[in-house]
C-alpha cells in the first residue's frame, strides 16, 4: 500500500478520539500491527524533529495528535476555550476514584471524610467518572471508575501512568 504512513497520519488526524494500533490495522486490512506501530513511531518522531505545533501522543489506549504545550494559550484564544473549572472537592473525589477504583461511594466518602454526592455528580456530568457496575452486597451500591476521557484530559496512556503516592509525597516536599 503506497503512502501508508500518510494514510495512518490522516486516520489519526480525523479521529475524534484516540485511535488504537489495532483499530488502524483493522481499517487498513492487510497490514501487520507491528508495521502500524513502527509507522506511528515515525510520525511521532517526524513531528518532534521538525518542532511541529502538534505531537503524536499515546493516550487513553490509542494515538492522538495533541497541541504542543507552549502553543496552548494561542489555540485556546483562537477557539475561545475557557477551562472548565473542577472544584477542589471534585478533584479530591476524582483522585480517590482514580487510585481506588473500582470503588463505591461509601468508600469515597470514608476516605474524604465528607459526603461526595455533589462532586461525584459533577464528575459524572463531565464524563471523567463512570458507573462500572454494582457491588454484589446488600443494597447493591454503584461502583465507580474513571473514563477514557479522564485519561485524555490528564494526558495518560493508562492508569499505570498515575503518579505513585511516593512521587506525590516528594512533590509536596
Amino acid at each position: 500500500m503506497e503512502n501508508l504512513k500518510a494514510i495512518i497520519e490522516a486516520l489519526v488526524f480525523v479521529s475524534e478520539s484516540p485511535l488504537s494500533a489495532d483499530k488502524i490495522r483493522d481499517i487498513l486490512g492487510e497490514v501487520e500491527k507491528s508495521d502500524v506501530v513502527r509507522l506511528l513511531g515515525e510520525i511521532a518522531r517526524d513531528c518532534e524533529e521538525r518542532g511541529a505545533g502538534i505531537n503524536l501522543r499515546e493516550v487513553a489506549g490509542g494515538f492522538q495528535f495533541r497541541t504542543r504545550e507552549d502553543a496552548g494559550p494561542w489555540v485556546k484564544k483562537l477557539m475561545g476555550i475557557k477551562p472548565v473549572p473542577i472544584s477542589q472537592a471534585a478533584m479530591e473525589t476524582l483522585a480517590v476514584v482514580a487510585y481506588r477504583q473500582p470503588v463505591v461511594k461509601a468508600d469515597i466518602d470514608r476516605v474524604r471524610g465528607v459526603d461526595t454526592s455533589g462532586p461525584l455528580r459533577s464528575l459524572l456530568e463531565k464524563k471523567l467518572v463512570r458507573i462500572v457496575g454494582r457491588k454484589d452486597v446488600p443494597g447493591k451500591p454503584i461502583i465507580y471508575g474513571t473514563t477514557k476521557k479522564f485519561l485524555e484530559v490528564f494526558n495518560l496512556k493508562d492508569l499505570t501512568e498515575l503518579p505513585t503516592l511516593r512521587e506525590l509525597k516528594d512533590l509536596q516536599e
